[in-house]
């Protein structure tokens, strides 16, 4: 875990008050590192070896197999939800509906935090899991702010060795408008 991960993961859930969920929790050291900061966090991933692995690793922290397309949350039950370096995965037509289900989950006035590889365009690449996608932060905000959210941060970053870097915290706006009767 980066240093400079560590602080901004930190400082994003220093203010959230409710629920947190790691949405792509691997391993689930993020997951963990939050439970030990003394939040209520959940970690989750679509891959059951990686909740496996979490599991035994931090038996305290719950972990569960869930999926971006459905988390398993009822309807603005977070506080926030840190999604770092998951939604890398998701072939880029598949973000929107991730994010609107972020959006879904989270209520008003709570958070994400979304950490991707940062690139001139969206663009595979191979990574050690499964394909990767580099992403402009401009165009990784426009779908931020498409889902919901208002970007309150933008970071990005090249450490020695490594690809570019980014992250955005967005806050989740006020209430979704009602549906429109016929």
């Amino acid at each position: 875990m980066h240093e400079l991960d560590r602080e901004l993961i930190s400082r994003w859930a220093e203010h959230l008050d409710g629920p947190l969920l790691d949405a792509g929790c691997g391993p689930g050291h993020w997951a963990d590192h939050l439970w030990r900061l003394g939040h209520e966090v959940e970690g989750a991933d679509l891959v059951p070896a990686f909740v496996a692995r979490a599991e035994e690793r931090f038996p305290e922290v719950p972990f569960r197999v869930a999926s971006f397309d459905d988390l398993g949350v009822p309807d603005a039950g977070l506080a926030g939800i840190l999604a770092w370096y998951s939604l890398i995965h998701l072939e880029p037509e598949r973000v929107p509906s991730a994010l609107d289900e972020f959006a879904r989950c989270i209520a008003p006035g709570g958070s994400m935090l979304l950490g991707f590889f940062d690139g001139v365009s969206v663009e595979p690449f191979p990574h050690k899991v499964v394909t990767a996608y580099l992403w402009p932060p401009s165009e990784m905000v426009e779908r931020v702010e498409a889902a919901g959210f208002t970007v309150e941060e933008v970071h990005t970053r090249t450490d020695p060795g490594s690809r570019p870097l980014a992250a955005i915290v967005a806050r989740r706006t006020g209430a979704e408008p009602a549906s429109p009767t016929g």
